[in-house]
C-alpha cells in the first residue's frame, strides 16, 4: 500500500484547507484510513479515521470543524478542515491499515498563523 498525501500550506486563522491522500496497491484489503498530525514537540496522534464500511471517529479537538471522507472512485481519502485554529498547526499524515501492518504517506505541513 502506498499513500501520497496533499494539500497542506498557510492558513490564516478561522480559516479552511482540504488534505488529499491518494491510495494505491492492495487497497481491497485496506480496513481503515485515518489521518495522523504531529506537532512540533509533541506525539504523534489521530485526528479523525474512516473504515472500509463508511464509519467515522474523530478526536474531540476537531468535532465539528473536520470532515473526513473518501472518493473510492479515485482512490484518495480527505481531511476538509475548517474554522481552523493555531493549535492545529502540525505536519498531517495519511495512514492505512491493512494484513495487520499500517502504512503512512510522507507529511504535509499546516500552519495556522496570522
Amino acid at each position: 500500500v502506498q499513500l501520497q498525501a496533499s494539500g497542506g500550506g498557510l492558513v490564516q486563522p478561522g480559516g479552511f484547507l482540504r488534505l488529499s491522500c491518494v491510495v494505491s496497491g492492495d487497497i481491497v484489503s485496506i480496513i481503515v484510513e485515518g489521518w495522523f498530525r504531529q506537532a512540533p514537540g509533541k506525539q504523534r496522534e489521530l485526528v479523525a479515521s474512516i473504515t472500509s464500511n463508511g464509519n467515522t471517529n474523530y478526536r474531540d479537538s476537531v468535532k465539528g470543524r473536520f470532515t473526513i471522507s473518501r472518493d473510492n472512485a479515485k482512490n484518495t481519502v480527505y481531511l476538509q478542515m475548517n474554522h481552523l485554529k493555531p493549535e492545529d498547526t502540525a505536519v498531517y499524515y495519511c495512514n492505512a491499515k491493512s494484513r495487520g501492518q499500517r502504512y503512512w504517506g510522507q507529511g504535509t505541513l499546516v500552519t495556522v498563523s496570522s
